[in-house]
């Protein structure tokens, strides 16, 4: 890998997984990135994948195979649209701590994938092993759901906490949004309807507004009593949003809702992709 953009996509052929190499290729397209397709050797996936050979004798050739497949579909579709490259590799381990790794090792910029894989149904639907690299990794994660095919995104919905890091990655999501022509809208959820929200929520816009160099950004105040991730949700939902983007810091937004249960909360959101920034 170069020293341009990098993105990393894991995948376990399952259907979400093809989507989030779909999302992984676009977004090479807007970075001219280079991008990696990774696979971790999994017996149980390979299982279900090819029960002829439940053994596993043939397992290596049988991914190679799928994988080089995978990547042709990609260059024809995305090298001449902007990608700069597309590799392949798969390596065994344990998948969270293996794809963490291949991550640090290529520094990859960006990790995109799926909710859920071949192993991955869950009572909330997300993927375990989703919300732990969530969790874990120290690069920005796009999440990709379930059945959710990619599309132009009309408005990206950024979920602000009044951080003074906002200001950068704010920046981030412009630089995005600018390449689709995409809206954005920057709101503060609130569980309280008290006049210091609103005070605070002015100066949040004054501080940020000089930092905003794009003319299709709204500032959005709103207040729920309930639990403030479903709050957020039905603000994604009403406001006909595409993308989620958070700024996961200590004390931020996203790490005090999502703290408790993460794979509960991310569930909310699994008809929209999450953008969840990790570095800045």
């Amino acid at each position: 890998m170069s020293n341009t953009f990098t993105i990393i996509c894991p995948t376990d052929f399952s259907e979400c997984s093809l989507n989030a190499i779909e999302y992984a290729a676009k977004l090479g397209e807007f970075y001219q990135a280079d991008l990696l397709l990774f696979h971790v050797l999994n017996k149980k996936d390979y299982e279900k994948l090819s029960p002829l050979d439940s053994k596993g004798y043939h397992q290596e050739e049988f991914i190679k195979e799928k994988m080089i497949n995978l990547q042709q579909a990609v260059l024809k579709e995305s090298l001449p649209k902007g990608l700069k490259s597309c590799l392949i590799s798969y390596k065994n381990g344990k998948i969270v701590p293996t794809t963490l790794a291949e991550t640090e090792h290529i520094k990859a910029d960006m990790i995109v994938m799926g909710t859920e894989g071949t192993n991955d149904l869950r009572e909330h639907i997300i993927g375990s092993k989703t919300s732990k690299i969530v969790e874990e990794a120290s690069t920005d994660v796009f999440v990709v759901p379930r059945k959710v095919f990619f599309k132009k995104p009309r408005k990206m919905v950024y979920a602000s906490d009044y951080l003074e890091e906002d200001k950068i990655a704010i920046q981030k999501v412009i630089e995005m949004a600018q390449f689709f022509d995409s809206e954005i809208d920057i709101v503060h959820v609130s569980s309280t309807h008290k006049a210091i929200d609103k005070s605070l929520h002015k100066e949040m816009v004054n501080e940020i507004t000089p930092f905003v160099k794009y003319d299709k950004v709204s500032f959005v105040l709103k207040s729920y009593r309930d639990d403030l991730a479903l709050g957020l949700e039905n603000y994604l939902q009403t406001s006909k949003g595409d993308v989620l983007v958070t700024l996961s810091k200590k004390k931020s937004f996203f790490d005090q809702i999502f703290a408790k249960n993460l794979s509960k909360k991310m569930a909310y959101f699994i008809n929209k992709p999450l953008w969840v920034i990790k570095s800045l």
